[in-house]
């Protein structure tokens, strides 16, 4: 093949595409059981996962911002569009995945692909294993074979369902089950490079159709014939009524897709030493979410697994993954008659597994042991995904997150009374030196090290106000380590100039870093705090602070805290 395209197809030759072929077909293989497993979990008909495959699979790769990424439909989305279905139907939920997908081509035009990296990590590995629990719980109901088992959108409400129904457990189930988890287990130390979930789910098929045909539930007795031919053409009905009830939803799916692709496209920049495009890739999953349910699929996103697939098994480019969604496209004209056979106890332990792998269950443990804020911010996450909901989840998640991260950067804060420290020889002002027989009473010098925001500022201004109550003639603030002031911040250092101005004192500031200046110069500080009272040094402003003390409180001071003291003591002499 000669070269073609330019960007990320730019250089490419057949061996490239010979790569491709390859991992494109191993992704394609993985994908077929895994997209209708997902399809069934989310609560809709097996082809409906395959249709998302294909189509979502093709355009992510098309149209994504990462040259590695697989998608379709994944585990996350479970809990999440089953959800929908329960409470919405199917017919709602391709609206909701419509709406998904053009909030993800808005978030990517309003370039916030970046905003991944301010999700903590607490949360996401909470609502991950929150996720996994699910998907794992909800497959008791096969695994054991169930009758007559109703699905509920709550975890408990699940959970005393399957209790309830205990006493219609099938043996032969169980076995086609432990027949497809043994051989998916043991088919990578025998044969490494071919798919453990599809030999498994082919072998256990296999033996329920010879020796157990009519005694296991299959996803033909459940859910009918697959159609193998291409998926129709159609939208879902739209009305105001419909959106606004969606809305919420809609959010959801967008923001879960978003935040997975994003974190299989980093995944696969890691794997590879490449680097994705986060605005472009949400514009692809949005694009790619905005047509699939125009032809019966369901939300889809980046899988992380089926992306570190495709990377190991040699892809080189975006072909791997539209050969990946043709491979699943040919499997559904040639091979969709004989997908009916599969029995759902098969699916069960795939499923199993991938909630198992996607648990995280390391970094749980791992964040647990911390006992910190972390710990919290995990266990709450965690907690709230499986018993109320994963929108629940997240927003607890993150707000708690920024309280203690709020918390954490005001106890960053330090404001301490400083003098210099002339037994060092260099007359570096120290906190050390000040004490109750050390200090002078007519100038505070306060060194302030952290961000002013609204977390720290009452404790900046407490700290302050001690020495105004002291009624010094000058207040000198050393504020070289201050990174950032936020408007509450600015508000209580106004309250302290204006207090001390009102006293008749005066304000010098020193070490102020540019980015601070600009925005006292933006707010109005410069001008109430006046620009020569700015002083790049403390040495500068403590010298202009002895031009602006009452000599006659100086004759007799023992505290000595400058050198001009000892001479102000005996004189009170202008110091020149």
């Amino acid at each position: 093949m000669s070269k073609f395209g330019t960007g990320r197809f730019e250089g490419y030759t057949f061996n490239h595409f010979k790569k491709d072929l390859l991992s494109g077909t191993i992704v394609g293989i993985v994908a077929v059981p895994l997209a209708m497993s997902f399809a069934i979990a989310s609560g809709v008909k097996p082809e409906y996962g395959i249709y998302t495959a294909i189509i979502a699979g093709i355009l992510i790769a098309l149209l994504g911002g990462s040259k590695y990424q697989i998608g379709g439909p994944t585990g996350a989305f479970v809990p999440i569009l089953l959800g929908i279905v329960l409470s919405y139907g199917y017919e709602n939920l391709l609206l909701a995945g419509l709406m998904a997908g053009i909030m993800l081509v808005l978030m990517g035009l309003l370039k916030l692909g970046a905003l991944i990296k301010y999700i903590p990590r607490p949360v996401t590995v909470g609502f991950t294993a929150g996720i996994a629990v699910i998907i794992f719980t909800g497959q008791i109901a096969n695994f054991l074979g169930l009758r007559d088992i109703e699905q509920h959108e709550r975890f408990i409400e699940n959970m005393k369902e399957i209790g309830s129904h205990l006493d219609t457990t099938n043996g032969y189930s169980i076995v086609v089950a432990l027949i497809c988890f043994v051989v998916m287990l043991a088919t990578p130390k025998v044969l490494p490079k071919v798919p453990g979930a599809l030999v498994g789910i082919v072998v256990s098929a296999v033996t329920t159709a010879l020796l157990l045909n009519g005694h296991v539930a299959t996803i033909g007795s459940t859910y009918g014939a697959i159609p193998n031919k291409l998926p129709e053409f159609g939208y879902p009905e739209i009305t105001m009524d419909k959106i606004l009830m969606l809305l919420g939803p809609a959010f959801v799916i967008a923001m879960l897709g978003g935040i997975e692709s994003l974190l299989s496209a980093v995944v696969a920049d890691g794997m590879t030493n490449s680097k994705h495009d986060s605005n472009k890739e949400l514009i692809g999953q949005g694009l790619a979410n905005i047509v699939t349910p125009l032809f019966g699929g369901i939300p889809a996103t980046g899988a992380i697994a089926r992306t570190a697939t495709n990377i190991k098994s040699g892809a080189v480019s975006p072909m791997s993954g539209i050969i990946h969604g043709i491979f699943v496209l040919l499997t559904l004209l040639v091979l969709a008659p004989l997908a009916v056979h599969i029995p759902l106890a098969s699916l069960a332990p795939v499923l199993m597994m991938v909630a198992w792998n996607m648990s995280e269950q390391k970094n749980f443990a791992h964040i647990l042991k911390m006992k910190s804020g972390d710990s919290l911010v995990l266990v709450i996450t965690f907690l709230l995904t499986v018993f109320t909901s994963l929108t629940v989840a997240v927003e607890a998640g993150l707000l708690l997150a920024v309280i203690l991260f709020a918390k954490r950067m005001s106890e960053m804060l330090v404001v301490a009374k400083v003098l210099p420290d002339h037994a060092s020889g260099g007359g570096k002002v120290t906190p050390q030196v000040v004490n109750a027989s050390h200090d002078c009473p007519q100038v505070s010098i306060y060194t302030v090290e952290g961000p002013l925001f609204f977390g720290a500022a009452q404790t900046f201004e407490q700290s302050i106000l001690s020495s105004i109550n002291a009624k010094p003639v000058v207040l000198i603030l050393r504020l070289g380590k201050v990174p950032f002031i936020d408007t509450t911040g600015e508000e209580y250092l106004r309250n302290i100039l204006r207090d001390f101005k009102r006293r008749g004192g005066s304000i010098l500031v020193t070490g102020v870093q540019p980015g601070l200046k600009n925005i006292f110069d933006q707010n109005g500080i410069t001008e109430e705090i006046e620009e020569q009272n700015f002083y790049p040094h403390t040495g500068e402003a403590i010298n202009r602070s002895m031009n602006c003390l009452n000599r006659n409180k100086c004759i007799g001071c023992q505290h000595f805290a400058f050198r001009e003291c000892k001479e102000l003591s005996l004189t009170g002499a202008k110091i020149s």
